[in-house]
């Protein structure tokens, strides 16, 4: 099995390359940090927010294609998605990252 992100159903080269620029760069390192965490981290890298892509990942990670999601289950995910990204909005941005990152709380 190839260790490529882009082996992983649903993903190809550029959201691999998104996931790098993540610190994320194997299919196993994203298969353990499953869907939510790696997709935090997608977003605290800068990445765009995109709904499909989110619940793309998530069936992907199930070996499921990304249309197969519908119906409660696609409602359900698209709560997940709305509270990741509401609570990256809320992070802290810039300076006050930086300081909260070594420990020092503005």
């Amino acid at each position: 099995m190839s260790d490529d992100i882009a082996s992983i159903p649903n993903l190809g080269p550029t959201t691999a390359a998104g996931f790098a620029r993540a610190g994320i760069t194997g299919a196993g390192q994203l298969r353990s940090l499953g869907a939510d965490e790696a997709y935090r981290r997608w977003l605290a890298a800068g990445e765009p927010a995109h709904f499909i892509g989110y619940y793309a990942l998530v069936m992907g990670l199930m070996g499921r294609p990304w249309n197969d999601c519908q119906g409660d289950e696609k409602m359900t995910l698209r709560k997940k998605f709305d509270t990741l990204k509401a609570a990256h909005s809320k992070a802290p941005k810039g300076f006050e990252a930086e300081m909260n990152e070594i420990g020092i709380r503005l």
